[in-house]
Order: C-alpha cells, then structure tokens, then sequence
C-alpha cells in the first residue's frame, strides 16, 4: 500500500487524535489556531481543546489581502501569488505555535485548514444561469503539509457546493455533533464578518436543524472603522456608543432583498460592504451623519437583523450562544439581550472557547474525513469534505 494511504489508514484506526484547526475569517484579524484532541467520529465525537492562540496578521499581509478580497476584478498575478505565500506563511504560524506550546510536530495527526476567503459567489448573488454557487480560498494546502511535514485536509467548501450547496455555513455539521441537547431549543450564533446561526431543535429532529445566513456580522463595522477612524474594529463598542443610531439609514439598509430571502441562504463582503452602505445613505438622505452615528446605525444592523431573523423564524427558544468576535461587541450584545432576556450565554456553556469555535469546527471536519460518514441533515447534503495534502 502506498505509504501515505498507510498513514491515512492508521491515524484513524487510532483511539484519539491530535489535529490543528485553522481559520482565517474575513475580519482579517489573524489566523486561528486549535489544538484538538479528538476519539470518535459522527455524533459519538468527543472532543478537548488542548490550546488555542490567534496569531495577529501584520499590516502589510492585510493589505495584500485586501488588494484581492471580494473584488469582482483583481491582479490575476498577485492572486496566484498570494495562494502560495499564504499557505507557506499559514505553516511557518503553525510550526511557530507549536514551538511555543512545545508539541513535537510528529505528535500531530493532521491539520485542517480553512484557508482565506477571497470571494464567495452563491448563485443567488452573481445571478448569472449558466453558473453555479461557488467559493474561492486561498492558501494552498500543498505547501502547509510539505513545510509542516503533516498531513493537511483542506477546501471544506467545494466539495458542499458540488453536492449542491452554497458552501456556507459549514459550521452546521459541527453544530449538530458539538452543540445539540435533547429537550433544549438551541441556537448557536456565530457574530464573525457574517453573521450565521444554526438551530438545533431539542427533539434531535435532523429535519428541522436550520443553519443559515443572516447578514452583515462584523464587516460593516469593521470596515467603517478603517475607513473613518484608522482602527481595525470598534473596541468594545466605543465608537458606537458615542454615536447615535440612523433609523432612516437603518431602515433603508434594512430594505435590501437578501434579509427577506428565505433560509438557508449564505451571503459575505461582496454584497455588504461600504458601497452598499453609501447607496442607502444616497437614498436615505444621511449622507452627512457623523462616521460615529454611521458605526452606530451599522452595529445597530447587525444586531436588528439577527434579532428580527430569529424571532421571525423560531418559537420556544430556550438559549441563544454566541460564538465569534461580535460576541464581544457590547452594542450589539446588549441589543440582543434586550430582544432575548435570560436567554443569551456564549459557547464557553458547551465547553467551546466561543474565539477558537470555527477553528475547533474545521477540525472536526478534519476529524469526519478521515473517520466519519456523512450526516444526514435536512436537506443539506451529506457529504464528507475536504481534500488531502501529503507531506512527501
């Protein structure tokens, strides 16, 4: 037998294994890093975060990205460029962060990476009949497993897209093996650059789980932050409680179509982002409010349209937790506890870091490929994903 199927073969046949979880999201904050143990597979995964760390992007990498980041036209050289570099630099913050943690990189049995989203083009967004749903990532698998010298399980999305999904959210199969409890209505909310939610019904109905989309998380801050006060977010919602909320501007950014759009349905920066902002300021009238009142009004979006998805959609919802960097937005928490009292907690009550969840989440995809079966989940498909990058 070809000694990587040999390895394959044994990693899991193992009782318990160690794997990296990276993610990348598009706040561009950094890269996720999730040591994880696992033993099991399917609904029987059981899981510990043996270590966590988010290793800061520097400046000029950000930039880099950016220049190509959900642009419909961009540098076809620095794209492929950037494929290659980023995947190599992804490993080098993988072999540095386990320097410092002192594990061994033999210790490790696999490393699933997410990469970096540079464009997310579901049909129901590019509109064009004669194509499909599709998603692009970056950071080429090949050269984290070559450098690392570990096997890396990679482009989670392709294979859910070529089954006939969007490629988004993916956080549903983990949601599903991680966070469901019988008897208890769950919503698991990930506040990221987008935000998404799975709901998990407390009769463990598979049929009824619902994990969708709702709209802007943290990227309209995040990008009026950068805009107009030179900082890459609002730090525990400074900015938005100095200013003051639109309700002009939010209803016309309320207005827009994909908030009526039934679920599941996935979205990201190519559709919300500043231009959509300016065009409901041109139609709202606002163009002259402050840059504070515009972070508020935007935070205010983010908040109001969760709240509104939720209670449009769901009855007998016994708790909401929050994952991701918009669970420590104070605005936008605190509007939603105001819509939901008692009910909203984080997925620290799960024994889930709510910071390191997506990585944790891609590992344990990781952990399906090579061990699982696929999930029969309401209609989404049940496939098993990711590809496979050997070292040698």
């Amino acid at each position: 037998m070809n000694r990587n199927l040999q390895q394959l073969f044994d990693i899991a046949q193992k009782p318990e294994r160690l794997a990296v979880g990276l993610m990348s999201g598009t706040s561009l904050d950094g890269l996720d890093i999730a040591l994880c143990r696992f033993s099991g597979h399917d609904m029987s995964t059981r899981f510990d975060l043996v270590n966590f760390m988010t290793v800061p992007y520097g400046d000029d990498y950000k930039k880099d990205i950016q220049q190509i980041f959900a642009k419909k036209q961009v540098d076809l050289e620095k794209l492929c460029l950037l494929n290659a570099y980023t995947g190599s630099f992804h490993a080098q913050l993988i072999l540095d962060t386990l320097r410092q943690w002192h594990i061994e990189r033999k210790e490790v049995d696999f490393i699933a990476s997410h990469g970096q989203t540079i464009y997310h083009a579901p049909k129901r967004l590019h509109g064009l009949p004669n194509y499909p749903n599709a998603t692009l990532q970056i950071g080429d698998a090949d050269h984290i497993a070559v450098k690392t010298g570990i096997i890396t399980i990679s482009d989670f999305r392709q294979k859910h897209i070529a089954a006939g999904g969007e490629g988004a959210p993916l956080a549903l199969y983990g949601d599903v093996i991680l966070g469901s409890k019988q008897g208890e209505n769950r919503i698991l909310l990930n506040i990221g650059g987008i935000a998404n939610l799975t709901w998990l019904p407390g009769n463990s109905n598979g049929a009824e789980v619902v994990c969708t989309d709702i709209g802007p998380g943290n990227t309209l801050i995040d990008a009026a932050c950068r805009e107009f006060f030179n900082k890459a977010f609002d730090e525990d919602s400074a900015i938005a409680f100095s200013g003051k909320v639109n309700n002009d501007l939010l209803q016309a950014l309320l207005v827009h179509p994909f908030f009526k759009e039934a679920a599941p349905k996935t979205t990201g920066p190519e559709l919300f982002n500043l231009e959509y902002v300016k065009q409901a300021q041109q139609t709202s009238n606002t163009t002259h409010i402050s840059a504070n009142d515009l972070v508020a009004t935007l935070s205010a979006l983010t908040a109001q349209s969760i709240n509104t998805f939720i209670s449009n959609s769901f009855i007998d919802v016994d708790h909401i937790l929050l994952s991701g960097g918009g669970a420590r937005n104070p605005f936008v928490v605190n509007q939603l506890q105001q819509n939901f009292p008692d009910k909203i907690g984080n997925t620290a009550d799960l024994g889930i870091d709510p910071d390191a969840k997506e990585a944790i989440l891609f590992a344990l995809l990781g952990n399906e490929a090579l061990c699982g079966e696929p999930l029969v989940i309401g209609n989404n498909p049940a496939v098993l994903m990711g590809k496979f990058s050997f070292p040698f």
